[in-house]
């Protein structure tokens, strides 16, 4: 077997118990094939934004230590999603979802491939991610933006909200 990898996965959701959903999936991500959680960020309130009027998301991030190679780590997401009652085929984008799992950062890899982009595009421009990502992993340097700690610390945060 091979050596771990640490990866990074964005978590958020906004339809019905969000923040049972999101949780629900810290634990989900602990019992995914070959892969352990390794730290949890707090829950966060962030406000909604898209093509329509929508619910303000729970986001999180969570860290995992895993041997699943890039794609079976996302097909593993892919189906968490599933389970949670999310469909892609038929989602609106940046529409309401049940649950949304996005694959961050895969170690120190730069992966461009159709349907799967690490470091996750735009990860450096978002606060939903960054200010949870920061939590956990302050020092971890994002390829070509820099350290996630000055990500955060140049970044207007107000509307974001730590949940108890």
């Amino acid at each position: 077997m091979s050596a771990p990898v640490r990866a990074y996965v964005g978590l958020g959701g906004n339809v019905g118990d969000a923040r049972a959903r999101v949780t629900g999936a810290f634990d989900a991500l602990g019992h995914l094939s070959r892969t352990r959680l390794v730290a949890r960020s707090s829950l966060y309130r962030t406000p909604a934004w898209g093509p329509v009027a929508q619910d303000d998301y729970v986001n999180a991030v969570a860290a995992v230590d895993t041997q699943l190679p890039p794609l079976e780590l996302l097909e593993a997401l892919l189906r968490l999603e599933r389970e949670a009652g999310r469909d892609r085929e038929t989602a609106l984008r940046w529409g309401p979802r049940t649950l949304d799992l996005d694959l961050l950062l895969y170690g120190e890899d730069s992966i461009d491939l159709p349907g799967l982009r690490v470091p996750h595009p735009r990860l450096h421009e978002r606060a939903f991610v960054i200010v949870p990502l920061a939590e956990i992993a302050p020092a971890l340097r994002i390829p070509g933006h820099g350290e996630v700690g000055a990500l955060r610390a140049s970044m207007e945060t107000a509307d974001i909200q730590a949940l108890g």
